[in-house]
């Protein structure tokens, strides 16, 4: 490991303040020492406050921010004297800690102090850092860990043995400083934890976690060998079961899931691992990662559904072995260990999955690299050490403020058609409800039009198979599965009236706006038959079906074919709580098809204006893009939950129609 430091990178950070911050995100810009959100650190600083008095204050960093961006804002002002005076109680329980801690901060509005404000006030130096290195991990976390710690070290760090972290660490970490002069120590080893550094000189401070962290390092290479490499292997693909773990997992945490596929080859040769199911079951890498990854991965066997229910039923026994009168979490597993075909992580968005992927990546790499280094290999923490930071304090009154999540959040959408128009108005809306969205578009400009909205754009000619099942095959790849179809692709063919219409306009028409659905469905209904949640086909029709107009014979009749594809389809998957719907839309003109001109000759067809052109229905209103995207986004939510065949319009009233 080395020193980033750079003198001319870190004049852009003056002041004491802005050293920190400096070399916060130095610490921060390296995931084998801090991991989202993990670790944190401090400076000292004596100034002013409101009055004008001198105050010495502890900036420490704030709760939710990461090191890796952190700004001066993210960091807590809270009185030097008042943590001082807090690390002379006997007791203090974590939620009186908090509370205490806000109250001595010179600015309200800061973000809430780290858990570990005490602890970085007993130290004396201006700068602490504190991060969860993989390799000082790796060093204390097997049978000989304090005797290989001591040997790495020697009397240049305190070793402080395992305790919760907030108060009771603090006050352990202050007991043991006074035994030792603390400028004649680079720092603390906290046992299964991590390591302190700390020095007046925020880069000599920083230099010194690099220095310690490299020790770690060597020394764990020393013992595996120049030879040593983590076993890899290719995987064997298998979407559909992806699909059900995915909805069997859903299932247990009562919401839908997002679930991240690792193929990479070191994760599917972890996984082939003719030892996984005991290595990976050992326990994590930091007790605090369980509160994102639960003590423990499932291990999926032969039978998907055996192996979780059985996860999810020892989760519970655990829980009863350990309670103290909290409120048991959903027992679904966080990461899966699925052998022969790599690593899945879940999470109810897509953040939260690739943060329980990155934390599962490095806990097996850095178990894997402890097995070989040590006799006996990995040890982690006994289930109850792990089950009081699972269930601390402060996690539970999370649960107790819940709050409720948008409607699609977790769910993985697919949506045709969506490079513009309505297309990208269903797009939009989903997403803008929580979920993943793909969209497929023959335009180019579908990436970065789903890129815009937090989705991903494919480019895809939908009449053809191995285009239409290449992306869908993806988006199971990335996601784990399929909830939402939204199947909007279409064009309009040129007027022409029977005895005229060239074959070329009706085969171009029934290709795209009837075949290309077809398509579609067939490759979409396998992974909605194992939707997370509420799986919903929606179908966008149109007006034409139920009132058609002279001339429009190529668009009209395709349209009809996919009504009666719709229905079809309803009845074909309500065994398997499928639903599929169709919306009739009708003069939507906030598209890139009706331009001010085209819209001005229509309107003058009829001898309307072009609001009149643009409001000629029953309720003499305006129907747009983003109405048709509600719409849309209901028929595919509970709210539809027990309609399935239905055409609903979406037009301000058609008297043709009604």
């Amino acid at each position: 490991m080395k020193s980033l430091w750079s003198d001319s990178a870190a004049q852009s950070f003056p002041g004491d303040l802005g050293r920190r911050v400096y070399t916060s995100r130095l610490l921060g810009a390296n995931p084998e020492l801090v991991l989202h959100g993990g670790g944190n650190t401090s400076v000292k600083i004596r100034e002013t406050d409101f009055f004008g008095d001198p105050v010495d204050v502890l900036y420490v960093k704030g709760s939710g921010w990461d090191l890796a961006t952190i700004e001066p804002a993210g960091f807590s002002p809270v009185r030097m004297p008042a943590l001082l005076k807090m690390a002379e109680l006997k007791a203090l329980s974590d939620a009186e800690m908090v509370k205490q801690q806000r109250a001595a901060m010179l600015d309200p509005g800061a973000p809430t102090p780290s858990i570990e404000a005490i602890l970085h006030a007993v130290i004396p130096q201006k700068y602490v850092d504190h991060t969860h290195a993989n390799a000082v991990v790796a060093l204390t976390n097997h049978a000989g860990g304090r005797a290989a710690v001591e040997e790495v070290y020697g009397d240049r760090m305190v070793v402080i043995p395992y305790v919760m972290p907030g108060f009771v660490l603090a006050l352990e970490v202050a007991k043991a400083l006074k035994k030792v002069d603390p400028y004649a120590i680079d720092g603390l080893i906290l046992m299964n934890h991590g390591i302190f550094t700390f020095h007046d000189d925020a880069r000599r401070s920083y230099e010194l976690m690099i220095e310690h962290v490299s020790r770690a390092e060597t020394y764990l290479a020393s013992k595996v060998g120049k030879k040593f490499k983590l076993p890899t292997a290719k995987p064997a693909e298998d979407l559909a079961s992806l699909a059900e773990i995915r909805r069997r997992v859903s299932a247990l945490r009562g919401v839908p899931v997002i679930a991240r596929l690792d193929q990479s080859p070191e994760a599917v040769g972890f996984s082939s691992r003719p030892d996984v199911a005991s290595l990976a079951t050992r326990g994590p890498l930091t007790p605090d990662h369980t509160i994102r990854t639960k003590r423990i991965p499932v291990v999926i066997g032969d039978d998907i559904g055996k192996s979780i229910d059985r996860f999810a039923a020892d989760y519970a026994k655990y829980f009863e072995k350990h309670r103290q009168g909290e409120t048991m979490l959903t027992p679904d597993p966080r990461w899966a260990v699925w052998p022969g075909k790599g690593v899945i992580s879940f999470g109810a968005t897509v953040a939260e999955a690739d943060i329980v992927r990155d934390i599962a990546t490095h806990t097996w790499r850095t178990i894997q690299v402890t097995e070989a280094a040590f006799p006996g290999g990995w040890k982690a923490l006994p289930a109850a050490k792990l089950f009081e930071i699972e269930y601390w304090e402060l996690e539970q009154a999370k649960l107790k403020k819940g709050g409720s999540a948008p409607v699609h959040q977790g769910k993985v959408a697919i949506v045709t058609g969506s490079a513009a128009g309505i297309g990208f108005a269903c797009a939009e809306t989903l997403a803008e409800q929580g979920a993943k969205v793909i969209g497929i578009d023959l335009s180019p400009e579908i990436e970065s039009q789903m890129a815009a909205i937090g989705g991903v754009g494919i480019v895809a000619n939908l009449t053809q198979d191995t285009a239409v099942l290449a992306a869908i095959e993806g988006a199971v790849r990335d996601f784990g599965g399929i909830d939402i179809v939204v199947s909007n692709a279409g064009i309009f063919t040129a007027g022409a009236y029977l005895e005229d219409l060239d074959s070329n306009n009706w085969d171009k028409s029934m290709a795209v706006n009837l075949t290309s659905h077809q398509k579609l469905l067939k490759y979409t209904i396998p992974y909605l038959k194992k939707g997370a949640k509420d799986p919903a086909i929606v179908l966008v029709g149109s007006r034409n079906v139920n009132a058609p107009g002279a001339g429009a014979a190529s668009y009209s009749c395709a349209k009809a074919g996919l009504t009666q594809l719709c229905r079809v389809a309803a009845l074909e998957l309500a065994p398997f709580q499928v639903r599929c719907n169709i919306i009739h839309p009708d003069a939507v003109f906030d598209t890139k098809l009706w331009t001010p001109e085209n819209l001005q000759r229509s309107a003058e067809r009829y001898g309307m204006t072009v609001e009149e052109y643009k409001t000629r229905n029953l309720m003499k209103t305006e129907i747009k893009s983003k109405d048709i995207g509600r719409m849309v986004a209901a028929m595919a939510s509970g709210l539809f939950g027990k309609t399935t065949g239905a055409q609903v319009p979406v037009d301000g009233g058609n008297d043709r129609v009604i």
